[in-house]
């Protein structure tokens, strides 16, 4: 292999890729050095001539954003960030690369390094994002125009993100919405972890891509010119781009070049010395020669002018305040009281995912920011209100997306569109498909993402379509995640708090909802949001406590009536209504004693109710209190049938409690 061949200067600066990738991989005797060798040339292309950015300001609103969805190839983006001129990563942090401390994680974090705009490496889901951060983008430039908002979304994916199923829903979205802004560098280096990619694939991915929409060019991956003839083919035309790259994984390693070898472990010092020889580079590791270093400095600084130009036309716009205003995305309650007044007045049984529906008519009138969604279920999670057009290709104005059956693409693209900024998205789906949403709800929560996710058909309680439908073990799955708050809310007023505490929250929310009518059980108004503090007394024994009854969502009605019928027996009975546990997990000691008095006090017996799984209740009943679910699959019958069935009623519940009791 002859180094510097077609163009010597481009592939000097490509060349300090490599050698920046070897070396950290080495130094940390782990990582992928392969894919940023592979790729070196195509992203020099890109940083150097072609991605509108600024160093000194990585937040630039007007930025393209980059999006490397081949986290596994971080090097790539620390070395383009270090060479570009970002603050971070230094020189030291990529030598400790992989280190405990370092922001040069495995695989990119967004909140580790400005220039990192997405967390990746669960493959397939950094391109899916990045389709949301382009719907952001157009949605923005429809309503602030060129002036404002004009830039795009360029990806780096690799094999792995074209095979996982994400592609294929995230594909088909992007072209059905048209997003020209979109423009993928595919690094086809024919190479996974088994070896090569014939082992797994002979789908025609170009041909998949035409027949979604997208343009589709070729070229060879390793000369950086081509690459970018390739890059102002895709900026012209208007639909979303896929550039096949043809690349050598591991490319300058001369034995290992071109295999698996090089994906996923360190060359080694005889490989790396050997290919630093090949490449012309100095012997010494961490080296960068002054020229290719001053190059590189000087490409970083190509978009200063724009952004000095960008703040003049920003300072000058008429509706600087606006769009300032929708980037900061705050989105404050001063229509919850209002509507829960009207709540007060009409009091009367509805389901929550309706009651969730009458809360977003007078959420999205008042924060014009929210962006609403369904995985095909708009009519069955009641996300779309009154006044929502569509957001199409032809009306990117729009404020809710036909996401289709896309549960996973439409969780990333949320997350991509909560990233860029300006937009606060939401998105439907039954509550069972979390389970289709889970990888990507789990970026949301690593990044802190605000995206409000709204599940509806929350338990056995919607019946005939049966256990296949019947989320169980879900609301105890989702709660386990960090970083992730969990709302089930018992009856309207609730579903109303609930908004509003995850509007208020700065990550991510999962609004668990029921397809049954609930009787209300808050008729007053309260000085505060109940709610946002996770759980709060609802009633408070009469008789001597000797209960306390925990419930959420639609058992919190039965939990009353069990009091009832306790209190009939002069057993005096708390009922607590918990619609958050993460939130009251959250409260000082003083307020959770309040609620919870300690659980060594065998005196008082603490009783959840859930409809279902009981595993993780104990951590509020106690080991000897008493845990009312469902620890198995529903069944397919109508809803009052099967709480009957499961003993979910206050008939069947209060006798375990008075046996419990000794009574």
């Amino acid at each position: 292999m002859e180094p510097e061949t077609l163009q010597p200067t481009q592939r000097r600066l490509a060349n300090a890729i490599r050698a920046l990738a070897m070396d950290a991989v080495e130094a940390a005797n782990s990582g992928h050095p392969g894919m940023p060798m592979g790729m070196a040339d195509a992203a020099t292309a890109l940083f150097t001539r072609h991605l509108k950015y600024d160093p000194a300001d990585p937040h630039w609103p007007d930025r393209d954003r980059f999006v490397l969805s081949a986290g596994h190839g971080s090097m790539l983006i620390y070395a383009l960030l270090h060479l570009t001129g970002y603050a971070r990563p230094t020189l030291d942090d990529i030598r400790n690369f992989r280190q405990l401390g370092s922001p040069c994680a495995g695989h990119p974090e967004n909140f580790e390094l400005a220039g990192v705009e997405t967390t990746t490496g669960p493959l397939g889901q950094g391109l899916a994002t990045a389709v949301g951060m382009a719907i952001a983008e157009r949605h923005l430039n429809a309503i602030y125009g060129d002036d404002l908002v004009d830039h795009r979304t360029f990806v780096i994916a690799g094999d792995g993100c074209l095979m996982e199923g994400i592609n294929h829903e995230a594909v088909g979205l992007a072209g059905h919405l048209k997003l020209g802004r979109l423009i993928v560098l595919w690094d086809d280096n024919k190479i996974t972890i088994d070896g090569s990619t014939d082992l797994s694939r002979n789908e025609d991915v170009m041909a998949r891509h035409a027949a979604c929409g997208w343009q589709t060019l070729e070229v060879d991956g390793l000369e950086a010119g081509k690459v970018g003839q390739a890059l102002d083919k895709a900026i012209a035309d208007e639909r979303p781009t896929l550039i096949r790259c043809k690349t050598v994984i591991g490319y300058g390693a001369p034995n290992k070049q071109g295999t698996a070898a090089t994906h996923g472990a360190a060359l080694g010092k005889d490989e790396v010395a050997a290919a630093r020889q090949g490449l012309g580079l100095d012997p010494n590791e961490f080296t960068i020669p002054a020229d290719v270093m001053d190059a590189w400095r000087s490409a970083g600084q190509r978009g200063s002018a724009e952004r000095a130009e960008w703040h003049r036309r920003l300072d000058a716009s008429k509706r600087k305040a606006d769009f300032l205003a929708q980037l900061e995305g705050k989105a404050d309650d001063k229509w919850l009281k209002p509507h829960l007044d009207t709540l007060f007045a009409g009091a009367k049984p509805v389901a929550t995912r309706k009651a969730s529906e009458m809360a977003l008519e007078a959420i999205n009138a008042a924060v014009p920011w929210t962006i609403g969604g369904s995985a095909d279920l708009t009519g069955s999670n009641n996300t779309k209100t009154k006044g929502q057009d569509a957001l199409t290709a032809d009306n990117y104005a729009g404020r809710y997306i036909y996401y289709g059956i896309r549960e996973f693409g439409m969780a990333a693209a949320m997350n991509g569109m909560a990233l860029h900024g300006g937009v606060i998205p939401y998105g439907g789906t039954f509550l069972v498909f979390a389970d289709y949403c889970r990888p990507a709800i789990r970026l949301s929560a690593l990044q802190t993402a605000r995206v409000i996710y709204v599940m509806t058909h929350d338990s056995i309680g919607l019946g005939e379509d049966g256990p296949t439908h019947q989320p169980v073990e879900h609301l105890q799955s989702l709660r386990a995640m960090p970083g992730l708050e969990v709302f089930r809310p018992a009856d309207a007023v609730e579903t109303a708090e609930a908004w509003a505490a995850a509007l208020a929250n700065d990550g991510p929310s999962v609004l668990a909802l029921s397809r049954q009518n609930l009787r209300p059980v808050r008729t007053k108004a309260a000085k505060e949001n109940l709610t946002a503090k996770g759980a709060y007394r609802l009633i408070s024994a009469a008789a001597a406590r000797k209960v306390i009854l925990i419930a959420t969502g639609s058992e919190v009605e039965i939990a009353l009536d069990v009091a009832e019928r306790l209190e009939g027996q002069g057993i005096g009975a708390d009922v607590v209504s918990m619609p958050c546990t993460e939130r009251f997990d959250a409260q000082d000691a003083a307020y959770r004693e309040d609620i919870l008095p300690d659980v060594s006090n065998r005196d008082i017996l603490r009783v959840s109710i859930e409809a279902g799984a009981t595993f993780g209740w104990e951590r509020y009943t106690g080991l000897h209190g008493l845990r009312i679910g469902l620890d198995r699959f529903g069944a397919s019958a109508p809803a009052p049938d099967l709480y009957e069935h499961f003993g979910l009623t206050s008939e069947a519940i209060t006798p375990k409690i008075l046996e419990r009791l000794g009574k």
